[in-house]
């Protein structure tokens, strides 16, 4: 395997002699280790006992918020209903009216569903460069031309993650050069593909931290490490059913997971500490599914109220909009906008439903007038 020479200062851990043989204290990490097992079991317990329909709705809307959650890290914002169309496309579930294809969207749930769905397949070099295709069709990230499906050249100077505004840029990470880059992801794989030794939970955790630490690409390593990262956690689950997401909960600690990102990238090869964070951030990711799974069964107790009224493809489509988490109440101008339709065809809607007791009005008036679901 081709290593880079180290240098006589080394500034980064993949700078390091024995780079990339890291080194983790088991003993410190066992508690959770333990916890996280336990979480898990008694979350897929509780999942298990629910109907299908049930639990292909809790796997939909935790796979939207992974594709959407994955996204906003890198600071890019996903239409919801694009991503929950596409998934329901791709998984056979219907979910009514659908919104139009979109290729970007189509494309980041394309890498999300292969990474879990096909975890038990290797994970190749064509593998990755497929993911990356999808993430960037057009060949471009924003106005940027960029490398795509191929390793990153640094044609234009080192691969480096920097912020601050123009000449005063602070210099977060330098990843390896690229002219060692096939030799170092073909380490990678071959590790990765292995079956694990010990616990499968620190290999998910070593392997987001090594891809995202090789940096292969001109763009999009957080989003194919953190899917590298979720294909190791469904092995160690042994299962493609992911009833948690771990991006989303990433997304809620965002400055936290950089920061960690960044200690570790100039730390020594004992990653202990980044193993620490990775295992606490996917505890919290677990435990935070009751939420998703009180979602669920709120929504299928809805519908099974209200079996018997007739609705149209429009109501039946908002409705479960603000059943799947809606922010802020929702007016007559915002069921037009998820609808689809005028503002008078919004309102006799929302006035039908009225009238057979599905909504109910909120205090207040005029033309902010809200509204909420009669739920029992």
């Amino acid at each position: 395997m081709a290593r880079p020479r180290a240098p006589h200062n080394p500034r980064y851990i993949w700078q390091l002699p024995n780079w990339p043989q890291l080194q983790f204290d088991l003993a410190a990490l066992a508690a959770q280790l333990a916890q996280v097992h336990r979480a898990q079991g008694e979350l897929m317990g509780r999942m298990a006992e629910l109907g299908l329909a049930e639990r292909e709705q809790a796997t939909l809307q935790v796979l939207t918020q992974e594709v959407i959650k994955t996204s906003e890290i890198e600071g890019e914002r996903l239409s919801l209903d694009a991503v929950r169309s596409s998934i329901a496309r791709r998984l056979g579930l219907d979910i009514g009216a659908l919104a139009p294809s979109d290729r970007h969207v189509d494309g980041v749930v394309d890498v999300v569903l292969d990474a879990t769905r096909n975890f038990d397949q290797p994970l190749t070099s064509e593998r990755l460069f497929g993911w990356h295709a999808a993430l960037f069709p057009t060949g471009y990230s924003g106005r940027v031309r960029i490398t795509v499906a191929a390793w990153r050249n640094d044609a234009s100077g080192p691969m480096q993650v920097v912020s601050g505004p123009v000449g005063r840029e602070r210099v977060h990470f330098q990843a390896p050069p690229a002219n060692i880059l096939p030799a170092q992801t073909e380490a990678f794989l071959r590790w990765f593909n292995a079956a694990p030794v010990g616990d499968a939970l620190i290999k998910a955790g070593l392997a987001h931290l090594w891809l995202v630490t090789l940096h292969p690409f001109d763009d999009g390593n957080g989003r194919v490490s953190r899917a590298a990262g979720d294909m190791a956690l469904a092995r160690a689950e042994g299962t493609s059913r992911r009833f948690y997401s771990f991006s989303a909960q990433i997304q809620r600690e965002r400055k936290d997971y950089y920061d960690q990102l960044e200690a570790t990238q100039k730390g020594p090869l004992d990653v202990t500490p980044w193993l620490s964070w990775f295992l606490g951030c996917l505890l919290r990711a677990v435990q935070g599914a009751d939420a998703t799974l009180a979602g669920v069964l709120d929504k299928a107790q809805f519908w099974q109220r209200w079996a018997g009224t007739p609705m149209n493809e429009r109501q039946t489509k908002v409705l479960n909009r603000v059943l799947d988490g809606f922010e802020g109440k929702l007016t007559n101008a915002k069921w037009a906008a998820i609808g689809k339709c005028s503002a008078d065809t919004a309102l006799r809607d929302i006035n039908d439903l009225l009238a057979r007791g599905v909504l109910r009005r909120l205090k207040g008036g005029g033309r902010s007038t809200g509204y909420e679901l009669c739920v029992k």
